[in-house]
């Protein structure tokens, strides 16, 4: 069966350690058999390249998501399926991207703090509580959950596996 799409952005928010990657690779691969085009912008990624040289402050993190998502909204209007995995932690700027971007999921990737500080592959969270990483969102710097999110992907009691369904149910395959 081949699956007919237009475009689409699915967007995963949520804590660093909360899975977004690891869902969003699982999904890229799981559409790539539907033979679509789908891309995946990971957030670490992206603040190497098209985001380098902006930091962690309020402002920096509004440009870091907006860069990204003019991006996810080019590749949208081409008919890719857009993968963006960021933790764009303000609400409110994920609300106006709901209205930019036409055909726009949302994917809450929630773990609880604890779990994602368990979960730190990268020592992050570590640093944050010593004071080597100031602005670091979930400890010192604002997490604003979405409020009514199209998909919520608890990853602390499902598997990848469930949380990729949840989400391949939401795009009708």
């Amino acid at each position: 069966m081949k699956y007919q799409h237009r475009g689409v952005t699915i967007w995963l928010t949520g804590l660093s350690g909360a899975g977004k990657t690891t869902i969003g690779k699982a999904i890229e691969k799981e559409l790539s058999n539907y033979n679509q085009k789908v891309t995946l912008l990971d957030g670490d990624i992206l603040r190497q390249t098209l985001c380098k040289g902006l930091g962690f402050s309020k402002s920096d993190r509004e440009e870091n998501i907006l860069r990204i998502a003019s991006l996810a909204d080019s590749l949208t209007s081409e008919g890719y399926i857009v993968v963006v995995c960021v933790i764009s932690p303000y609400r409110a700027q994920r609300e106006i991207l709901k209205q930019q971007i036409k055909n726009f999921i949302e994917v809450y990737v929630n773990a609880p703090l604890a779990v994602c500080e368990e979960r730190d592959v990268k020592g992050l969270y570590k640093k944050a509580r010593s004071g080597e990483i100031k602005n670091f969102t979930g400890i010192d710097d604002p997490y604003e959950p979405p409020l009514n999110p199209d998909v919520e992907c608890r990853t602390d009691c499902e598997s990848v596996n469930e949380s990729v369904n949840k989400i391949l149910v939401k795009l009708h395959i």
